[in-house]
């Protein structure tokens, strides 16, 4: 199979597991294909963990789950150096956190205090980590997926928009269908009766998702795309350009990694539909995905209960492909 198959048949195992959200099975294979990050918001119970973890499961990886939580310190996810007695002497030597793996799970990351939320941030901008001064090189796959519940905010920590604009997607998970939930019913009845009997699952090799990402980098774009990205940036930082609407609800817009995100989720969502070029369906795809976390509303808008993505749908009508 060509890489293309690899990760299409790689699509259809997991959505086998993950039932009724094929949008978010979806997304989580454009940011893994882009290589950036995902974090994902959804009510209890949606399957965020489990999509997740069946990602890991399905690609040849070393999945580590940290469960973020108040007390949790900087060092508990990086590592720290540790004393070690040698022949009557000693030394410090570096021990490896829960970072050093290629798919990480940071579940409930608002859980944690802004300190421990901050010691992420080199490593999913710059895949690597600085502790005592010496930097550590994080593995050529690496992707960190976090969870955020919506509800139950007691105790949380809203993440820093330093943070947020590190992540390539933000991925909200919504109630299956009727249908879709009784097909969940049935298949954890079948994980229920089939406890203890063993599976057979091929991982997928680490060298062909690496092969799929440079297909996905050699994907084309035209300058008229390409305008129409940073076109759609600039409405986010110059609102009035368009309509007063857009200027009283947008207080701050989107960085330079918008435009980036746009570029990269919109090649690998193109590769996924089989073509070797970027179309403005593409991006228009992939824009609410990509912006809504990296848009600080106004008051006004949260007054008139406007969403981030109603905003995006605002631009998205206004602002036309060259």
């Amino acid at each position: 199979m060509n890489s293309r198959q690899q990760i299409k048949e790689l699509q259809k195992e997991i959505t086998q597991s993950i039932i009724g959200q094929e949008m978010v099975v979806e997304r989580l294979l454009i940011a893994l294909l882009a290589d950036g990050n995902v974090l994902m918001e959804g009510l209890p119970g949606l399957a965020k963990t489990r999509a997740i973890k069946t990602l890991s499961k399905h690609i040849e990886s070393d999945f580590r789950r940290i469960q973020f939580t108040p007390d949790l310190l900087p060092s508990d996810v990086t590592g720290s150096d540790v004393y070690f007695s040698e022949g009557g002497g000693g030394k410090f030597r570096f021990q490896p956190g829960p970072i050093f793996g290629h798919l990480i799970l940071a579940d409930e990351i608002n859980r944690a205090p802004a300190k421990v939320q901050a010691a992420l941030l080199e490593a999913m901008e710059e895949r690597q980590v600085t502790v005592s001064g010496k930097t550590h090189i994080l593995p050529d796959l690496f992707m960190v997926l976090a969870t955020q519940n919506p509800v139950e905010q007691e105790g949380t920590y809203p993440l820093p928009e330093a943070q947020k604009d590190r992540f390539l997607m933000h991925v909200f998970i919504h109630h299956p269908s009727d249908e879709s939930e009784l097909a969940i019913l049935r298949l954890v009845r079948e994980e229920e009766s089939a406890k203890g009997v063993p599976t057979q699952t091929v991982p997928l090799p680490q060298e062909a998702v690496f092969a799929a990402r440079e297909e996905v980098r050699a994907v084309k774009t035209t300058e008229v795309i390409e305008r129409y990205m940073v076109d759609l940036i600039s409405a986010t930082r110059q609102p009035s350009r368009y309509n007063d609407k857009l200027a009283t609800w947008i207080h701050v817009g989107a960085s330079p990694r918008g435009t980036l995100a746009l570029d990269r989720t919109s090649r690998a969502h193109a590769w996924l539909q089989g073509r070797d070029h970027v179309l403005p369906d593409d991006v228009r795809a992939v824009a609410h995905d990509c912006l809504r976390h990296r848009l600080i509303l106004s008051y006004d808008a949260s007054a008139e209960g406007v969403s981030a993505d109603k905003v995006i749908d605002e631009i998205l009508r206004e602002v036309a492909v060259a």
